[in-house]
């Protein structure tokens, strides 16, 4: 049994598929949140399992995790069985609760996060709750929408939309390149110069495990970060880092191939550099969304979170050895 529905209307789960017609308001939202807005309570990880099965499709044809929907697409959505939807149960309070107390803004239009490292911007393989899931588990009456992501291990300045019109508007500034993303990052070596622009293309693969990795590659997405050395130390340094886009690892990869891996980083990075910070009390790896500015018509946002204690005593430990 098939029912067709206006992506607004009343979720139909039990009973088939649904094929649901895209409205305006949703023109340019990604599939996988398009998803997890219609099916409510159903687990991240289920979401991303239905894609990747090919079970999703967009005027018929197979979607992926990352396409962006048009107004008048026809989505096929197929059944989930409640008890799928049931698996992952409700967070723990403790997890909810650090959410909460690591919010550092909100207005009506959008709720951010100083994200702790550790917490995924989103569940998925494997992982039942991420920030969003947790929001919307500690505030059930809200509207709220993940704008942009993060690096699991990466903390920081993360934004959510509380009202569909600033979704829409801040991802439409973020596509345009008019969105600035200013990173702290502490780098293995010593700079050559003090300003580096790294423009350079990154293509993403899913080794058969399902892990991701980047790599620079001619083939790839053109992909921008801009180095500002703050201080540097005997075999390290401390950076600002803007970037003019988002890729999937674009700052840890970026970084790597210049000679310079983020400290922490067990992906990309070098195993002498992380053991010397491991033994500076360095846990994580030391990336940092420090500030995220923008504008929406005739208003400006400035959001920033703090550098966490854990990475400050790094630096404060590197200061004193000098």
């Amino acid at each position: 049994m098939k029912t067709h529905t206006s992506a607004n209307s009343a979720d139909s789960l039990p009973g088939g598929v649904q094929l649901v017609k895209v409205d305006e308001d949703r023109d340019g939202q990604r599939i996988d949140n398009f998803l997890s807005g219609r099916l409510k309570g159903v687990p991240r990880s289920l979401i991303y399992r239905i894609l990747r099965t090919g079970q999703v499709r967009i005027n018929g044809r197979r979607a992926k995790p990352d396409v962006r929907l048009n107004a008048g697409d026809e989505v096929r959505i197929p059944p989930v069985r409640v008890a799928e939807r049931e698996d992952a149960g409700m967070p723990a309070p403790g997890q909810m609760n650090r959410v909460e107390q690591a919010i550092v803004h909100e207005d009506r239009d959008f709720l951010v996060l100083n994200k702790p490292s550790g917490i995924a911007s989103h569940g998925g393989s494997g992982i039942s709750f991420g920030a969003i899931e947790l929001l919307r588990a500690a505030r059930p009456k809200d509207t709220l929408e993940l704008v942009h992501r993060l690096d699991r291990d990466t903390s920081g300045v993360l934004v959510f939309s509380r009202r569909r019109s600033a979704l829409t508007a801040l991802q439409a500034v973020i596509r345009e390149g008019r969105a600035t993303k200013r990173y702290m990052a502490l780098l293995q070596g010593r700079l050559a110069q003090a300003r580096i622009t790294i423009n350079e293309p990154l293509r993403k693969s899913i080794l058969q495990g399902g892990e991701r990795m980047v790599r620079v590659d001619a083939a790839g997405k053109p992909s921008v970060s801009h180095v500002l050395r703050q201080q540097q130390f005997a075999d390290a340094a401390l950076c600002e880092i803007a970037i003019e886009t988002g890729r999937t690892h674009q700052i840890r990869v970026h970084a790597a191939h210049i000679g310079h891996a983020v400290a922490g980083d067990e992906k990309y990075g070098d195993r002498a550099f992380n053991q010397r910070m491991r033994e500076l009390g360095l846990k994580r790896l030391f990336l940092h969304a420090m500030r995220f500015e923008f504008e929406i018509g005739e208003r400006s946002y400035s959001f920033t979170a703090p550098m966490p204690e854990e990475l400050r005593s790094v630096v404060n430990a590197l200061e004193r050895q000098r």
